[in-house]
């Protein structure tokens, strides 16, 4: 009795490991990178933004500046209008990866999580 051979997966099969480390494993590596990254530079934005509202506070308490609430209040807002924009460049970038780029934005927001 002869042995019947093995055929190879199809390249359709959706869950060969072939198919999984290219369309899943690394956009989804590549993804939580960038979440991980973007995380730790939020995290120093808003350190350096506070410690930078701070000084701007002692220096109106010692009357070297003026410093009105709309004032602070506009660039509070321009700020988080470019946070808001440069994550969802990365979102958007990460969605081209693979053809769904479900994989990266499932990594990205797995990333930020951890970050």
């Amino acid at each position: 009795m002869t042995p019947h051979p093995v055929e190879a997966a199809p390249s359709t099969d959706i869950f060969s490991s072939t198919f999984l480390i290219g369309n899943v494993g690394a956009p989804f590596v590549i993804g939580l990178a960038a979440g991980y990254f973007a995380k730790k530079m939020l995290r120093t934005a808003l350190f350096l933004g506070g410690a930078a509202i701070v000084l701007l506070f002692v220096a109106e308490y010692y009357d070297i500046i003026d410093i009105t609430d709309e004032k602070l209040q506009h660039a509070a807002t321009a700020a988080t209008e470019a946070a808001k924009s440069s994550g969802s460049f990365l979102v958007d970038r990460l969605t081209r990866i693979t053809t769904k780029g479900v994989s990266a934005v499932g990594g990205f927001f797995v990333g930020f999580k951890l970050g």
